[in-house]
């Protein structure tokens, strides 16, 4: 009997061949730039040769792939990691603190990571793990769907850009430490925009324009059959660009996440310039003079908005359940939600919630929600102005540094909310279904 879900196929391994030999010609090039500037080792070995080795390694591998039939074919993801996989890393929890943890330690050990040995080393660790992936058929089924290669691709995307902007940041960092000019001041050769821009911006209209027609070819257009009430999409996802702001109307009512949250967001980008008292940092790249205003951006961008992304697309299945990314996507899964509002963790330990339908029963129901919420958004930030941002409140003044708290307990709602659903069922912090008021 055939399998129906066949881990390694003839095209899963030539396509695999074709993947392998990419890396081998990345690593090619590689080998010949780590011969000319990385020098040799101190027993007069050129330290190409470690790259000259993998290299030939990766052509090795993908000749096997071109050759080998599926039936006992040797390299692929070992089913104990994928369980291991499977079992841990499809924990919302686990997933949201490795994502805040990675950026603590991209900030922590910017100046080892930035270096290109060690940034291509993460890259090509990333790769292989992304070819051996791809001999599972669960995984393929989510990654190669036409909508989420973009998504792939952003994440590298993102993490060269990334990687750019500390590289040039350490620079710098260092060469104020030892009184050098900027990278900026140093390397500071005007040209015009014609024709030097113009040339530039036209070799890349045609190389985009060239990528999107392969693309297009490539990759089949993401069209399903029309729309209808008695057929929905199981999960039903919205575009790759707004899975954050889905899974944001998970945790909080649709007039919240859809309406307050962005406009907070909007309002808060545009009143940033106005309530940044730090005039450094500005037309060069730099960490230590603008570690703050970063270390905030990269956490709203990277754990609140990627990784949530990445939660939505990959981790999101058949009724809004978390699978492992070599899990079988079961629509019959189903887990049991018993999420309580704060009103019933609070009142049910105290001999029962109050009942009453008026207006000051709601109050009494919902007080201990209501104080916890007024206590975050009125108390909380003059007590972070007399403790911990003393330094910001003493230049901002009252009113900046007050639009300048409120922004950050704004920003911090999402991954508390998030945290407290998944670990305590907690549903709402402030529950008034009667009004059509829920926090």
């Amino acid at each position: 009997m055939l399998n129906p879900h066949p881990d390694l196929t003839a095209s899963v391994l030539i396509g695999l061949g074709w993947y392998y030999l990419i890396l081998f010609g990345m690593n090619l090039l590689w080998t010949f730039r780590s011969y000319k500037h990385d020098g040799e080792f101190r027993n007069g070995v050129p330290k190409a040769s470690f790259w000259a080795v993998v290299t030939a390694v990766l052509l090795m591998t993908s000749a096997y792939h071109f050759t080998y039939p599926p039936d006992g074919f040797l390299i692929f993801m070992p089913l104990w990691f994928k369980n291991f996989f499977n079992a841990y890393f499809s924990n919302p929890v686990l997933y949201f603190f490795l994502s805040v943890g990675g950026l603590v330690f991209m900030i922590a050990a910017r100046e080892w990571w930035i270096k290109p040995t060690v940034a291509w080393v993460l890259l090509n660790l990333s790769l292989l793990f992304m070819g051996l992936s791809l001999t599972d058929y669960d995984f393929r089924q989510i990654v190669g769907k036409p909508d989420n290669v973009p998504i792939v691709a952003m994440l590298f995307i993102v993490a060269f850009f990334t990687w750019i902007y500390f590289k040039r940041a350490v620079d710098n960092d260092r060469r104020m430490d030892e009184g050098r000019p900027l990278f900026e001041q140093e390397d500071n050769e005007k040209v015009l925009v014609w024709p030097d821009l113009v040339y530039t911006e036209l070799i890349c209209m045609v190389v985009v324009t060239a990528v999107l027609i392969f693309w297009g070819i490539a990759l089949q257009a993401p069209l399903e059959e029309p729309a209808s009430s008695m057929k929905t999409p199981n999960p039903s996802k919205a575009p790759w660009y707004f899975l954050g702001l889905q899974e944001m109307l998970v945790y909080f009512d649709p007039w919240l996440a859809g309406v307050v949250l962005p406009s907070i967001i909007l309002g808060g980008l545009m009143a940033v310039p106005y309530i940044d008292f730090n005039k450094l940092g500005n037309g060069y790249y730099s960490f230590k003079q603008r570690s703050f205003a970063v270390t905030t951006f990269l956490f709203g961008f990277l754990p609140l908005w990627v990784a949530l992304i990445v939660l939505g697309t990959f981790l999101r299945g058949p009724n809004w359940n978390f699978f492992g990314i070599y899990e079988y996507w079961d629509v019959h899964k189903v887990e049991a939600a018993t999420n309580k509002n704060l009103s019933q963790f609070f009142w049910e330990n105290l001999g029962g919630i109050p009942k009453g339908s008026g207006a000051l029963d709601i109050l009494l129901r919902e007080s201990p929600g209501i104080l916890l919420v007024l206590g975050y958004f009125f108390a909380l930030p003059p007590l972070l102005g007399l403790t911990v941002l003393r330094t910001y409140f003493a230049r901002m003044g009252v009113i900046r540094f007050l639009v300048f708290s409120n922004l950050i307990l704004w920003m911090a709602i999402l991954p508390i909310k998030m945290l407290l659903r998944w670990s305590f069922s907690l549903k709402y912090i402030v529950g008034i279904p009667e009004y059509f008021f829920n926090i």
